[in-house]
């Protein structure tokens, strides 16, 4: 494996196998990488080698590197700071809320929710949190049901659920004391970060439990958003049924970037 950005590699399969297909070098760096952000070499809030330093690792360019690392900012992965060089992405509250939190008020303004927790438990996953997490039915998990209030409106009620073995010794105790948000406790305490969330949104209607909850009816309409995050290599991490009062509030993804 040589040089440049444009040269390209035979891929491995997951068996250890040769693809028929080749791809990109810099899809390689971005794997080797990943191992070394996975394994917790770099972690969270740390700066990563220089690209000089890091085309002299890998044994490729330089412009290798730097595509290989635009691809990793950009999937907020990784960060730059001018003049400081680039660092593994932090689970902060303002990454929380930019990147995994979209309920805004009806002028669109979106702020950090303030979170009650109303339950912790643990369980065996039924066969729908065994499917999404990528477990064996009747696993030990973990469940979690919050209360977001934006201004003191409870407007958004979670229910979350987690393997167990992949959080060994997370009791409510540490949950309730954890100094940031529930990924940043994910990242820092277990060294697993969530870099990304698939989610599906469908209309519902309350039930007593949510209605009571949330300060409405039962039968009231209420917006659902199931929620799977993942972190590296598409590994299951979490599965979180948010059902919103969207009574003075709104769901806002924003797609692209702005010029």
């Amino acid at each position: 494996m040589t040089g440049g950005s444009g040269r390209r590699y035979n891929a491995r399969t997951p068996h250890g196998g040769s693809a028929a297909v080749q791809s990109p070098l810099y899809r390689h760096v971005i794997s080797q990488i990943t191992q070394k952000l996975e394994s917790g070499e770099w972690r969270s809030g740390e700066t990563i080698p220089s690209e000089p330093r890091l085309a002299q690792q890998f044994h490729v360019s330089v412009g290798t590197i730097r595509k290989a690392i635009d691809e990793l900012v950009a999937g907020q992965i990784l960060v730059r700071h001018q003049g400081r060089g680039t660092f593994v992405s932090t689970h902060s509250e303002d990454h929380y809320r930019y990147h995994f939190f979209h309920i805004v008020d009806a002028d669109g303004t979106k702020r950090f929710p303030a979170v009650e927790l109303h339950a912790f438990r643990r369980g065996r996953a039924d066969g729908s949190e065994a499917a999404k997490l990528g477990l064996k039915r009747g696993a030990p998990v973990i469940r979690v049901v919050n209360l977001l209030r934006l201004d003191d409106d409870p407007v958004v009620l979670d229910r979350i659920t987690i393997a167990a073995q992949q959080f060994p010794g997370l009791t409510r105790a540490i949950f309730v004391a954890r100094p940031g948000t529930i990924y940043h406790l994910y990242q820092e305490r277990y060294g697993v970060s969530v870099i990304r969330a698939v989610e599906r949104l469908r209309a519902v209607t309350a039930d007593g439990a949510t209605g009571k909850a949330l300060g409405v009816r039962a039968g009231d309409p209420l917006l659902e958003i199931e929620r799977v995050a993942y972190t590296y290599r598409d590994r299951p991490v979490e599965l979180r049924v948010s059902q919103v009062n969207t009574g003075h509030h709104a769901y806002l993804s924003e797609l692209g970037k702005g010029a």
